[in-house]
């Protein structure tokens, strides 16, 4: 049995600045199933927020309302308090540890306008921030060697509970296929999200919603899981993002007629409105028969920017378009469509990153959750762009506080090494022996369409309806898949499968939670429930799973300083 202190699956932002936190106390393990340096926190483009005020002045109190309102009014107002507090210092501290950012003529730090925010406080590397951060951290982890060790691609199978106390992970070694039990006083889930449900989505092939489903399978709750956030400008018929920085700069959005049709939806902030209404404009030109040449996609439009504009400020958006499409953005338009891209919902958390119970917020003993795999909800319904950086980098660290206060002073908890071995044993014989009829790759293709074309931008009760039954489907036919690679060494294909088993899972309690909200907020658009309603739904969805299915529970929005008002923009 391998022992650490304190264990951290998953290598983003929210895990290695966590690793960073808690190393200097404690023997620190971070597992993760890519090389950090992939970690999808890296794909991330346009920023990351905070009122430092460098070309106009700024405060956080504006970006706490901004942050509210465009969250609908879902956000935890305490959390989002100390979150853009944070802000600043989180900032210099990125720039101390050697993360560069883009820079103004006089040499401060350079901040651009961001959909949803009233004044520009994205902090940016051109188009590579994420990247910038993740490098930073990474190099810092490094110099920390002697007390973190890093377990790069293993798979994390399933947590250790005993009681309300969380002992450690069963993890396995995806080079040798060995299974291993690492005892921990702590853990920390930093697992990103699960935008693989979808057919068209900007995640990175890791996120399929092994954290949370692994929390879920403990009989703990996930909150806000019908809180997903469809990016408006990913690539057509891909999904790869082309970022919100592009429209930051002014990029237009143009119709298959050639209009900027944002006019119509948000006529104050334009392209930069909010994403979900982005999005939902583009969805309805395109159900209006108004895409580009007939196709599903509307254009973004970059070329009254210039050349030199475009290489300084945007020069990863111009390769992608180059690599994937053959298409130069600076003499031409870029198909784009909405892409299922962050997921608001996810383990609940309180704002110290402890991972809790139930709607009154009972702590689980020694389990943590930060980034986008923990729902503390400062993105409420809807996520404004940059703020999912500063959320990873913020919680990252204050879960690794709160980590090194809770493992300093106690011993190890009790493991049946053989018994939690024995259980994912027993998973992996399941697949290897199921009788072979159904294959993988269609069940997942199905629930990849199912999801996109009934629980996508646009929800109503029939769709969704359909789409529960089509997953629950799904599940039966999973379990008799065929697994065409029997060995142990490198073995993707089982983890594959695996992977497949929490996204069916995952698809599931999104689509329940949606069915179950009659209303629209946020990223959360019924068209049978086209308004927004505060006396039924001002409150957290909290979903468990009983002997009697899936239940739903309500828990409180937390509400400070801004009550509800109507959305505008």
């Amino acid at each position: 049995m391998i022992q650490h202190d304190v264990v951290i699956v998953g290598a983003g932002l929210a895990g290695m600045r966590c690793a960073l936190e808690a190393c200097r106390e404690l023997d620190v393990a971070v597992l993760t199933k890519v090389y950090p340096s992939r970690s999808h926190s890296g794909a991330a483009q346009g920023g990351i927020a905070a009122s430092l005020g460098n070309s106009e002045p700024d405060s956080w109190e504006e970006h706490m309302y901004d942050t509210i309102k465009g969250g609908d009014f879902l956000s935890d107002q305490d959390a989002v308090e100390e979150y853009v507090k944070a802000a600043p210092r989180v900032i210099y501290e990125l720039e101390h540890m050697g993360c560069i950012f883009s820079r103004t003529p006089d040499g401060k730090i350079a901040q651009r306008s961001f959909g949803g925010h009233s004044k520009p406080r994205a902090c940016f590397s051109a188009d590579r921030t994420g990247h910038a951060i993740l490098h930073a951290l990474h190099e810092q982890l490094m110099k920390n060697a002697k007390s973190v060790k890093i377990y790069n691609e293993w798979y994390m199978h399933s947590l250790i509970v005993d009681g309300d106390r969380c002992n450690g992970v069963v993890v396995s070694n995806i080079q040798t296929g060995e299974v291993e039990v690492i005892q921990a006083k702590a853990v920390v889930f930093a697992t990103g999200g699960y935008g693989r449900v979808f057919k068209i989505t900007s995640n990175a092939f890791a996120s399929t919603a092994d954290g949370v489903m692994a929390a879920f399978e403990v009989g703990l709750p996930l909150e806000d899981p019908e809180f997903v956030q469809f990016h408006p400008s990913g690539l057509y018929r891909q999904g790869i993002l082309f970022s919100e920085a592009a429209r930051g700069e002014g990029a237009y959005l143009l119709n298959g007629n050639g209009e900027r049709f944002m006019e119509t939806y948000a006529p104050s902030r334009m392209e930069l409105a909010p994403r979900d209404i982005v999005a939902r404009a583009e969805q309805s030109e395109i159900d209006a028969g108004r895409g580009v040449d007939g196709e599903n996609c509307i254009n973004l439009d970059l070329r009254h920017l210039g050349k030199e504009r475009i290489m300084e400020r945007l020069p990863q958006i111009r390769q992608l378009g180059i690599d994937f499409l053959g298409i130069d953005c600076i003499t031409d338009c870029l198909p784009i469509q909405p892409t299922a891209h962050y997921s608001m919902g996810g383990i609940p958390t309180d704002k110290f990153g402890h991972v809790i119970s139930d709607e009154n917020g009972t702590r689980v003993n020694g389990f943590f959750a930060a980034g986008e795999c923990a729902c503390v909800s400062v993105h409420g319904g809807n996520r404004l762009g940059t703020n999912s950086l500063l959320e990873a980098v913020v919680f990252g660290e204050r879960a690794g506080k709160s980590v090194l206060e809770y493992a300093a002073g106690i011993d190890y908890g009790n493991v049946n090494e053989g018994q939690e071995k024995a259980k994912v044993l027993k998973k992996f014989e399941d697949v290897y022996q199921r009788d072979g009829s159904e294959s993988y790759n269609d069940i997942r293709d199905e629930m990849k369409e199912i999801m996109m074309s009934h629980c996508g931008v646009f929800r109503d009760e029939e769709k969704l309806k359909v789409c529960i039954e089509t997953l629950k489907g799904l599940q039966e036919k999973f379990k008799k898949g065929k697994v065409t690679d029997k060995g142990k060494l490198f073995n993707t294909e089982i983890y594959e499968v695996l992977e497949l088993g929490n996204m069916l899972g995952m698809a599931l309690l999104i689509a329940t939670a949606a069915l179950e909200r009659k209303e629209s907020r946020g990223g959360h658009f019924r068209t049978d429930f086209p308004k927004r309603d505060d006396a039924n739904f001002l409150h957290h969805s909290m979903i468990f799973d009983t002997p009697d299915g899936l239940v739903i529970k309500k828990k409180s929005v937390v509400i400070t300083k801004h009550q509800p008002a109507e959305r505008t923009y």
